[in-house]
């Protein structure tokens, strides 16, 4: 279902965690998704943050493709919250953040 794999994501959850510190590596790794990973990235957040259900995930990813105008980067780092948010995403879509964070660190 997602065009980012759940890694890539606890990936990002661990630096928005540690934003104070990891703005610039958080900013890094995010320039290195493509297009469609963004996008997903952007859905997944918001199916966390409740903006939309688990079921309008497709809804969500044509809301993110179609309103994009701001860098993936900025808009997570100006969304509060944004790492539990794509936490909260990936449970509720079934996946687990915790096991993929483990194996990162």
């Amino acid at each position: 279902m997602l065009d980012i794999s759940t890694t890539k994501v606890a990936q990002i959850i661990l630096f928005g965690h540690e934003i104070e510190r990891a703005e610039g590596e958080l900013r890094g790794f995010i320039e290195t998704l493509n297009e469609d990973e963004c996008f997903s990235l952007i859905a997944l957040m918001w199916i966390g943050r409740d903006s939309f259900a688990t079921d309008e995930y497709s809804e969500a990813l044509a809301t993110a493709k179609g309103e994009a105008v701001t860098p993936t980067a900025d808009y997570l780092i100006g969304t509060p919250h944004f790492a539990d948010h794509l936490e909260t995403g990936l449970e509720l879509l079934g996946l687990s953040a915790a096991e993929a964070e483990q194996s990162l660190l």
